[in-house]
């Protein structure tokens, strides 16, 4: 057994079938994450195998391993049953099983697997689209869970339209930087809430409205949102009504991320509780991978109407680094892993 520069377990074993990946096999802080030679992944029919480049870091990969209890189930109370890690993935496709029609071998993809953060990954065909021509893997890696959480808050759930005034509070992270993009090709006046390092940021990226909330409570702030994305949950149902229209709509979509206990749920759960009778709609989703949605954002990043926000740049090594730098909160747009 070997141990690579950075600590991180591998061992030397065959390399035609085998590939080095990134597992979890107790929970605990980033550093409990080992590089391990482990057997490529057998694919079914309907998958693809994947040859990674790039993936990404998520608050899903946070959770996952990090363990608040909320996070175990369905996994282990005691132990991770599944020791795999990462979802967001852009690569060329190695091989096709029997029943997948839209893809061969060779072509370039992104989407969403059940193990990205390794040197292939086993992807349904549904969970993938073509990766955009225009963009490096690593750009488009950034793009699935967040670009598709956003898309569907302001879409699906928002029911976003043009000339609405739309408020994101937690402008600069992964979700936020594409909520922003996204609100604007909608047609909306968008308003973004982020920190100062952040606030020409925001601008660049096409927000009409930016507030410092370092300098300013944006919730006693006298202009009314139709639309709110309550991305980090800083603040209360309550306090943020005052800045929505009677009629507005206010999609949580997380919070501040944490080792312990239940996470951002107590947020999500008293937004819910405390809309019960207003006239405001708090409406909660968990995001679809679905291709059509990945085509979507395929098309307005090739239209350059969308753009992903890369903070820094890890390697597969890197893994413990890149997850701890996440859970630190201050990402700006997102956090990639290059393979």
């Amino acid at each position: 057994m070997l141990a690579t520069a950075t600590g991180l377990e591998t061992t030397m074993t065959d390399r035609k079938n085998t590939m080095k990946a990134i597992v979890h096999e107790r929970y605990g802080r980033p550093g409990v994450l080992k590089l391990r030679e482990v057997d490529k992944p057998v694919f079914e029919d309907d998958r693809v195998l994947v040859r990674v480049h790039a993936s990404s870091v998520n608050p899903v990969e946070w959770y996952g391993v990090t363990g608040p209890y909320f996070a175990r189930i369905g996994n282990g109370l005691r132990r991770p049953k599944s020791t795999e890690v990462g979802a967001d993935l852009a690569g060329q496709v190695e091989a096709v099983g029997k029943n997948v029609t839209q893809f061969q071998p060779g072509d370039e993809v992104y989407g969403v697997s059940g193990w990205s953060w390794a040197e292939y990954a086993s992807a349904r065909e549904e969970k993938l689209a073509p990766k955009p021509a225009n963009v490096s893997f690593e750009e488009a890696a950034a793009v699935p869970i967040a670009a598709l959480t956003a898309l569907q808050a302001l879409r699906d759930h928002g029911r976003i339209q043009p000339g609405q005034k739309v408020l994101i509070n937690g402008a600069s992270g992964g979700v936020g930087t594409f909520a922003v993009q996204i609100a604007k090709a909608f047609g909306a006046d968008v308003t973004a809430v982020c920190s100062t390092r952040n606030v020409e940021q925001a601008r660049l990226l096409g927000a009409d409205h930016v507030v410092d909330y370092t300098q300013e409570n944006f919730t006693k702030r006298g202009e009314r949102h139709d639309l709110m994305l309550d991305i980090v949950g800083s603040r209360s149902f309550l306090a943020c009504r005052r800045v929505l229209t009677p009629e507005a709509t206010v999609v949580p979509i997380g919070g501040r991320m944490t080792y312990r206990g239940l996470g951002p749920l107590p947020h999500l759960a008293g937004t819910i509780l405390k809309s019960r009778g207003r006239s405001q709609t708090v409406k909660f989703f968990v995001a679809k991978i679905t291709t059509e949605d990945l085509v979507v954002l395929k098309e307005l990043l090739e239209a350059g109407t969308v753009r992903s926000v890369i903070d820094r740049e890890y390697q597969l090594s890197e893994a413990p680094e890149a997850l701890r730098y996440l859970g630190e909160g201050h990402a700006r747009g997102k956090v990639v892993i290059t393979v």
